[in-house]
């Protein structure tokens, strides 16, 4: 059972005065840990990408406390839009409509279409009212990283860049929300979530999948993304005991994120059961690969999950994740073969 924390009006004083003052804020929302800034302040969002070490053209979610507010930032809300914001919100859905014309670049990442969500944590809420705008936050992690989902992540991850933390207790959902494009041409599933695409469907009709050259760039939609540092591969459910044992035979440690228990007990290996609810493997995801990337292991091997759609926004952040992980093993090989090519 997730327990869900209120702030003391201290605590939202104290946050809501760093925020006016131009600087940085991290807060719990349902699905992760956000890093805030004024969205109505340049030079606020500015030190979100310089701190996480973000690209500029990434776009940032505006978080609002209520729908009432969308004229602040969008430009037009389609009639899908209000209808899966009356469905969903608060709740963790980011819904891409076209921007405010005093929306600043820096938010949009140039784009012509801003990113918006209603976030349902009552802290988040509770931070958002107290503030009276909107608050621009992507995940309060180092780009590319896993997302945190505790306050002690937060603090970990960034230490003194984060002016507050307001501490809310474990994220509920534990993975980022799901992302929609909407506009004339129909409505558009950018990234896969907590609410799901039959659930879009229920309330819209017809959803296309996926980006074409024409969609908008949205937060989490990189090829490499979710990322522990310990090097990450996903092997087949079948294979999970032998890679592990095959792996662990030298003496390496080895790390393994599994849906059962081992059938035996390897040498070298930290092994976590994961379990197999989709709801709950989502929520302790993020801890459980933290856990293993600490655990002083040369490799995280994660079982393959199921190919049901409840398993969908799982399965994403694990496929970018192992993708991360190839693209700097690939780095580092080519740094090592510069170097011994040297006279």
């Amino acid at each position: 059972m997730v327990r869900i924390v209120r702030a003391t009006q201290a605590e939202i004083d104290e946050a809501v005065t760093a925020l006016r003052d131009g600087d940085l804020v991290a807060f719990p929302t349902e699905t992760v840990y956000g890093l805030g800034a004024n969205a109505q302040n340049p030079t606020a969002v500015q030190k979100i990408f310089e701190v996480k070490g973000r690209p500029t053209t990434h776009p940032v979610i505006v978080h609002i406390d209520s729908p009432k507010y969308l004229h602040r930032w969008v430009r037009e809300v389609p009639e899908t839009a209000q209808l899966l914001a009356e469905r969903f919100w608060p709740g963790p859905l980011t819904l891409i409509m076209p921007k405010n014309p005093n929306v600043h670049d820096i938010v949009t990442g140039g784009q012509d279409t801003i990113a918006v969500r209603v976030p349902a944590h009552p802290m988040a809420q509770q931070l958002l009212t107290a503030f009276g705008g909107g608050i621009a936050a992507p995940s309060a992690n180092r780009y590319g990283r896993l997302s945190p989902t505790r306050a002690e992540h937060v603090r970990d991850e960034l230490g003194d860049a984060v002016r507050v933390v307001l501490d809310g207790g474990e994220s509920q959902v534990g993975l980022e929300s799901t992302i929609v494009a909407c506009d004339v041409s129909g409505v558009r599933l950018l990234r896969p979530g907590a609410v799901t695409l039959a659930q879009l469907r229920q309330v819209v009709g017809d959803v296309e999948v996926g980006a074409p050259g024409a969609a908008p760039r949205v937060p989490g939609s990189t090829p490499t993304h979710y990322a522990p540092s310990t090097p990450m591969t996903i092997v087949p459910a079948d294979e999970i005991d032998t890679r592990a044992e095959d792996a662990s035979a030298d003496g390496q440690r080895i790390a393994v994120l599994a849906q059962r228990l081992p059938l035996k007990t390897y040498p070298s290996v930290t092994w976590i059961n994961a379990g197999r609810r989709a709801d709950a493997y989502a929520h302790d995801l993020y801890a459980n690969l933290r856990t293993l990337d600490k655990a002083g292991c040369v490799q995280i091997l994660v079982q393959e999950v199921p190919a049901d759609e409840k398993w969908d926004a799982i399965r994403d952040r694990l496929l970018r994740g192992a993708a991360a992980s190839e693209v700097e093993e690939g780095a580092d090989s080519a740094i090592a073969g510069s170097i011994g090519a040297m006279p």
